[in-house]
């Protein structure tokens, strides 16, 4: 079993890697992003949304933010002891993150998002679970995450049941 470990602060031998992981979740986001903007300026406008719905310019601060945070999270985990289970899982909830993007906008329908987004707050358990086998630090910097997918999820549902 793994040992949690609390590293000190980075030194600048790790930026390469602290920056290669922050791009790729940040990719992550971008490119599912990308690919699916004309599917959110046209086909999302048309959508009943509920009231509590947040302003389109909300969303990219906000996830720019949490891929971030996933971004320094993997990097303590993968400068630490490298669990194979804990990355396995973390690449499982990166890869439901971009397919819900894909889904919900991408193929227009929120029902499908909704399975995948409901998929993707298991796996984001999880993976806070492994990572704080590793580094507490790392598992922590994963609950504005949750907390953030836990409210789109409530979010994609209102979307399903309205339309």
């Amino acid at each position: 079993m793994s040992t949690v470990t609390d590293r000190p602060d980075f030194s600048r031998d790790d930026l390469p890697g602290l920056l290669a992981a922050v791009v790729v979740c940040e990719l992550a986001g971008v490119v599912p992003a990308f690919l699916t903007a004309d599917d959110v300026s046209g086909w999302y406008t048309t959508v009943q949304q509920p009231a509590f719905t947040p302003p389109n310019w909300v969303f990219g601060p906000v996830w720019t933010t949490l891929y971030l945070l996933m971004g320094v999270a993997l990097y303590l985990v993968w400068r630490g002891e490298r669990d194979r289970l804990a990355l396995g899982a973390f690449a499982v909830q990166l890869a439901l993150n971009a397919s819900w993007t894909l889904v919900f906008f991408g193929m227009q329908w929120p029902a499908g998002g909704l399975a995948v987004i409901v998929a993707l707050l298991a796996a984001i358990v999880a993976t806070i679970a492994l990572f704080s086998r590793v580094d507490r630090r790392a598992a922590l910097l994963l609950v504005p995450y949750l907390a953030w997918v836990a409210f789109a999820t409530v979010l994609n549902y209102e979307i399903w049941r309205l339309n």
